[in-house]
């Protein structure tokens, strides 16, 4: 069998490049400065609220994370404001993939005339800053009943979902061979059996994604929930956040971060129990 000697030191002198070592150094510092902020959110979420002294913490001390969680979760009451979020994160979610995937395969599949204006037209509702749309929202939603209701966030929130939720499941939805929609008509298949029996399922990893993507930004609001909400039975979790945060000299920022560090777990949880079909997703995208 042929040895190769030279192999490992000439792998050694490719890994020295100054290439590699300045594409090392950069994604180094860059990730030490992604991870900065959520290490000092770790370690002051762990700090005791009692032992803490006014300045931040840099290194760990002592062990008071489940002590500042669980105060965070009895005086934010973050048990109904975590079900709201997760009830209006899910329902708008979906009903945004819904409506985008049937867009996708409107303007994408369908032989429909001016497809790339009907593009514009739904993707330019991300255009805009979501701030221009406070002031006409809460004066509507005041005069039709819909503040402080939890269908009015939930409108809201499958409003806003629903452009980017459009843009990947059109560019996925341009990805599929066309081959496989002219087989299926040759063959009698009217649209709607095309849409239900081919492409939607063609189209799931595109879907979770979109979903979870979609999901994590209802959860992370806090625009609109505090704009448009004001009862604890009604706001979702990042409101509910927000006013344990004004409450900084009662509390103390270890009890916030632990509540902070507490409403992020859904999130990390659905992110990484989804990662098959958000890393398949890219592929198909790239």
């Amino acid at each position: 069998m042929p040895t190769f000697p030279d192999a490992p030191r000439r792998a050694r002198r490719a890994r020295l490049t100054p290439g590699r070592i300045l594409r090392n150094v950069t994604l180094t510092v860059i990730s030490l400065v992604w991870a900065l902020p959520t290490w000092l959110l770790l370690v002051n979420a762990f700090v005791p609220a009692a032992d803490y002294g006014g300045t931040p913490h840099w290194w760990p001390q002592g062990f008071g994370l489940l002590d500042n969680m669980s105060q965070a979760w009895t005086k934010a009451q973050l048990g109904p404001s975590m079900a709201n979020s997760l009830l209006y994160a899910v329902t708008s979610a979906a009903a945004a993939i819904v409506v985008a995937t049937t867009a996708a395969f409107a303007t994408v599949v369908m032989p429909v005339r001016h497809r790339t204006l009907w593009f514009w037209l739904i993707y330019s509702g991300t255009l805009l800053p979501l701030q221009v749309f406070l002031r006409p929202l809460f004066l509507a939603y005041a005069g039709t009943g819909l503040y402080d209701a939890q269908f009015g966030l939930f409108l809201v929130y499958a409003a806003i979902a629903i452009p980017f939720a459009y843009f990947i499941m059109r560019n996925f939805a341009l990805t599929l061979a066309p081959e496989i929609i002219e087989a299926a008509r040759m063959d009698g298949a009217s649209w709607w059996r095309i849409f239900r029996q081919i492409h939607v399922p063609l189209s799931r990893s595109a879907m979770v994604a979109a979903f979870v993507f979609q999901f994590v930004a209802v959860w992370n609001d806090l625009l609109f929930g505090i704009t448009l909400s004001t009862s604890r039975n009604i706001r979702p979790v990042m409101a509910a956040l927000a006013e344990l945060q004004g409450n900084y000299s009662s509390v103390g920022p270890p009890v916030v971060l632990g509540g902070a560090l507490l409403v992020s777990l859904p999130t990390v949880v659905l992110f990484f129990s989804a990662q098959r079909f958000f890393v398949s997703s890219l592929k198909l995208h790239g």
